[in-house]
C-alpha cells in the first residue's frame, strides 16, 4: 500500500501545488494520470475492469496508470502537477496534509480498513489478550503502531504488554517462519498469502477492534485541481464507482481484465485476494464518500497518534463532490 515517509517534509520545499486537468472543452478527452499506491493487486479490480468498458472514457477521461516506483510518488507527484490523481492510503493523506501538502481525497477505492493484526497461531492466539507477554512485528509506520493500539486495547491489554519488532514489509516470511507471534499487516494481501503457504492465522481485523469503518484506500488529488476542474472530478468519481460495482456484477470478468492488463500476474492470487475483499464486503457499488465515517475516522487518527491534530474534513476531502 502506499506510505508518506519521512522523504515528504524534504518534498515541501521544492514542491508547490499546481493546477492540473484544465477543464476540456465539450467533447474533448481529458487526459489523466492516476498513479496507484502499489504494484497492481485486486484491489485495483474495479480501476482496471473501468477502464476495459470505457467507463472513463465515457465521462471524457482519457486515464493513463502509473505503477509508483517509490512509496512517497503519489503525493509528491499531485504536488508536483505531475499527476492528476493517486490513490493513498487514508492516513497517509492525513499525514501529508500535516506536513503541508494541499492534497484533497475524492473517492473511495475500499469501503472498510484493510489492516489488521494477525497472529501465526489460530489455536495459541484466540483473542488480542492472548498475545500479552509476546512478540508484534511492525513496519514502523504510524498507522501500524494505531492498529496495534486499537486492537489491544478493545481487548483490555495495555500496549506495552507486547514487545513490537520493526520488521519492515516482512510480515509473511516472519510469520510463515514462528519468529514471531504476530504482526499488522493487511489481510486482503499478507492474510491471503499466509494463507496460501498453510498458515494457520487469526486475524485481527481492526475496524472489529476499536476502528471506525472508514475507507482504507481513496483516491485524492490537489486541492488547485478540485477547484480548477470539478467536472473532472465528477467524472473520475462516477467512473471509478462504475468500475467496483462491474467488479460486483462480474468478479471473474473484473479479474480477466487485471490479469490481462498487467503481465505478470498469478490469476489464482489475485482471485484469492479478490475474494476476501468481496467476502469481507470491502467492495461498494460506489466510490463516495461518507462524512460520518470520516470524522469518526479523523478522531480516530488523532486518537491513536497518527497525526497531530484530527484532520478537518471539509478541507481534507471534496465533500461537495464526493459526499454519499
Amino acid at each position: 500500500m502506499d506510505k508518506v515517509a519521512a522523504s515528504l517534509a524534504a518534498a515541501l520545499a521544492g514542491l508547490a501545488i499546481a493546477a492540473c486537468g484544465g477543464g476540456a472543452e465539450p467533447g474533448a478527452s481529458n487526459e489523466a494520470t492516476l498513479v496507484l499506491d502499489f504494484t497492481p493487486n485486486a484491489v485495483h479490480a474495479g480501476i482496471y475492469a473501468g477502464i476495459a468498458a470505457d467507463r472513463y472514457e465515457a465521462e471524457g477521461i482519457e486515464l493513463e496508470l502509473r505503477e509508483p516506483s517509490a512509496s512517497t510518488d503519489g503525493p509528491k507527484l499531485l504536488a508536483a502537477g505531475q499527476a492528476e490523481f493517486a490513490i493513498l492510503d487514508i492516513h497517509d493523506l492525513a499525514i501529508a496534509r500535516e506536513r503541508g501538502l494541499d492534497l484533497v481525497g475524492v473517492a473511495a477505492i475500499v469501503d472498510r480498513p484493510l489492516a489488521a493484526v494477525i497472529a501465526a497461531d489460530a489455536g495459541r492466539v484466540r483473542r488480542p489478550a492472548d498475545l500479552a507477554g509476546g512478540s508484534v512485528g511492525v513496519t514502523g509506520l504510524p498507522s501500524d503502531e494505531a492498529v496495534l493500539d486499537s486492537v489491544l486495547g478493545a481487548d483490555g491489554v495495555d500496549p506495552q504488554a507486547v514487545e513490537t519488532v520493526t520488521i519492515g514489509f516482512d510480515s509473511v516470511a516472519a510469520l510463515s517462519a514462528g519468529r514471531l507471534d504476530a504482526a499488522t499487516a493487511f489481510w486482503n494481501a499478507e492474510g491471503v498469502a499466509l494463507r496460501g503457504l498453510g498458515v494457520d492465522t487469526r486475524e485481527f481485523r481492526v475496524d472489529d477492534f476499536g476502528a471506525p469503518r472508514y475507507p482504507e484506500l481513496v483516491v485524492a488529488a490537489a486541492a488547485a485541481t478540485v477547484a480548477d476542474d470539478p467536472g473532472l472530478i465528477e467524472g473520475m468519481i462516477a467512473a471509478t464507482g462504475h468500475g467496483y460495482a462491474d467488479v460486483l456484477d462480474d468478479p471473474e470478468g473484473a479479474l480477466d481484465d487485471l490479469v490481462a492488463a498487467v503481465p505478470g500476474l498469478e490469476r489464482e492470487q489475485q482471485r484469492a485476494q479478490l475474494e476476501a475483499l468481496l467476502e469481507a464486503g470491502a467492495i461498494a457499488p460506489d466510490a463516495h464518500l461518507d462524512p460520518a465515517v470520516l470524522r469518526a475516522w479523523a478522531k480516530w487518527d488523532r486518537r491513536h497518534g497518527i497525526v497531530a491534530r484530527a484532520p478537518d474534513i471539509g478541507e481534507a476531502f471534496a465533500l461537495e463532490l464526493a459526499a454519499r
